[in-house]
């Protein structure tokens, strides 16, 4: 399994997931994008397909074995983006997890992300997820700007066609009171695979993930 942060977020965040799933039996990866932790002074991918592309190139995935990912938010459409090119490779994967995310064909019409500092801190704040004694940290929130942004200027650039779709099964998960990513947006998803399609919803908002990771990896050893 290959977990993908959410815009800004660092490997490290993912710890209490990857743990989880890893306690199902199934090794855990967790991805690390550029502009934070020990890949800070790395240049930020300038599209999600870049981004996609470097953390592709980052292993050797085919000896791995038959993979399965997992995005969270703007992580979903990165894995989506990986899994093209790991399909196109010869890489087998078995799922793509979609946790919190509108589908790839949604995203050039949707509202594009904020691109100041006082309008990203404030899109932080309504989605949730971020410790807001961690926000009073100055030094901690410029590291942390650096890299929301660097994901949010990827993001704005990217769209996707509705005919797109890779070959690995679809399966969706969101949380009940996530007032940014309705339960119906999960099903765009749908057009994207030519293989079978799930929608699960959990108690939570935004980042239902982080409280709800017993479940969800329970539910991805389930299949």
């Amino acid at each position: 399994m290959l977990l993908f942060p959410h815009a800004g977020g660092a490997a490290a965040t993912y710890r209490g997931l990857a743990t989880a799933v890893g306690g199902q039996g199934i090794d855990t990866y967790v991805m690390q994008y550029p502009r934070r932790a020990e890949r800070l002074a790395h240049p930020a991918a300038e599209t999600v397909e870049e981004l996609a592309q470097d953390l592709f190139d980052a292993g050797d995935w085919a000896a791995v074995g038959p993979l399965q990912l997992f995005g969270h938010c703007l992580g979903a459409v990165v894995a989506f983006e990986f899994a093209r090119i790991a399909e196109s490779r010869g890489v087998d994967v078995q799922r793509l997890w979609v946790s919190a995310s509108e589908a790839p064909s949604a995203v050039a019409a949707s509202p594009r992300l904020p691109t100041t500092d006082r309008e990203v801190l404030a899109h932080m704040v309504d989605l949730g997820g971020t410790d807001p004694r961690l926000l009073a940290d100055e030094d901690f929130v410029e590291l942390l700007l650096m890299a929301v942004l660097a994901d949010y200027h990827a993001f704005n650039r990217y769209s996707c066609e509705r005919d797109v779709r890779i070959g690995a099964d679809i399966r969706t998960l969101g949380g009940h009171d996530d007032h940014r990513i309705k339960p119906d947006m999960l099903t765009g998803w749908q057009d994207h695979t030519r293989g079978s399609f799930s929608r699960n919803l959990f108690d939570g908002g935004h980042f239902y993930v982080t409280e709800q990771s017993a479940a969800v990896a329970e539910l991805v050893h389930d299949g």
